[in-house]
């Protein structure tokens, strides 16, 4: 696990790979969807644009044959719709095993030294909506539903639950184009209350790397890794890796992560499982649809 110091280091380099040398406003997106498998982009979007989100994520790879690599069992949904009322600002709404609102600006841009660039900034607040948290362990499928007050769960006891539900946080993008076909992104973010288990909250930073390579108009790889401090139950990395197929309007990623959890309030805050350690991957699906009002 990283210092938090290396960390911010990573990020602000990035961030000045994308700041070298601004010129002139650039006309073409670095990424092209609006989210990387959990990072968002600084993609822009047009007013009156529709963008429905259905994410999964299954159990392990590891399972083999037997439990048909892991989409045997129990899946964990999110279901995101998002409206553009006017160029640049999206309006959102995600619900998993919490419910949160979230809103987006997206829209300069520039020419630097490394290709285009483009800026985006996003806020959100969450509340957690499940009693019993998913266990992150190994039994079964991986799923099995623990107490609250479990030591699984953190310890967490039932008169702190109905106080300490909300998170919130707050998120600076800066994306860049390589030669044409490779898109690189930082998401450094402020993180309040990333553990909902403590009686203490706490505000954190955290810094999201992500690349993609366009191999064509239809066909992309793409990866992330959000570097946290770690804490317990979270004492990992979230990392994910996949592939991207685009069709009009339509974005199908096939996702290998060591995160069950999805919200940005969960994925920025850590793991409990290493993503060095191939047995913790999962894989998921990400299915994301923008339509024209």
């Amino acid at each position: 696990m990283q210092k938090t110091t290396r960390k911010q280091r990573l990020g602000l380099g990035v961030l000045l790979v994308c700041l070298a040398s601004p010129g002139t406003a650039a006309a073409q997106s670095v990424f092209a969807s609006m989210q990387s498998a959990t990072l968002p982009t600084a993609a822009p979007s047009r007013a009156g644009n529709l963008h429905i989100e259905i994410s999964h994520r299954f159990g392990y790879l590891s399972g083999g044959a037997s439990d048909l690599w892991g989409l045997d069992g129990f899946v964990l949904n999110r279901l995101g719709l998002a409206f553009t009322p006017e160029d640049h600002l999206t309006i959102g709404v995600l619900r998993s095993n919490s419910l949160e609102f979230n809103a987006r600006f997206a829209g300069m841009a520039l020419d630097g030294a490394t290709g285009p660039i483009e800026f985006a900034a996003q806020t959100g607040v969450a509340w957690n909506l499940q009693d019993t948290p998913a266990d992150d362990g190994h039994a079964g499928h991986g799923h099995a539903l623990v107490p609250r007050s479990s030591v699984v769960a953190g310890g967490r006891d039932n008169a702190t639950a109905e106080s300490n539900e909300m998170q919130a946080y707050f998120q600076a993008i800066a994306n860049t184009r390589v030669h044409d076909r490779i898109a690189l992104g930082v998401v450094p973010t402020l993180l309040w209350n990333p553990r909902i288990e403590d009686r203490d909250r706490e505000t954190t930073v955290s810094v999201g790397v992500n690349g993609q390579l366009y191999l064509s108009r239809m066909w992309s790889l793409f990866g992330e890794w959000i570097f946290s401090s770690a804490r317990e139950g979270q004492e990992y990395d979230s990392a994910s890796f996949g592939i991207e197929i685009r069709t009009p309007g339509h974005f199908f990623k096939i996702v290998v992560t060591n995160q069950h959890q999805m919200n940005p309030t969960q994925t920025l805050a850590g793991s409990a499982e290493d993503f060095l350690d191939a047995s913790s991957w999962r894989l998921g699906f990400n299915i994301q649809r923008r339509l024209r009002l």
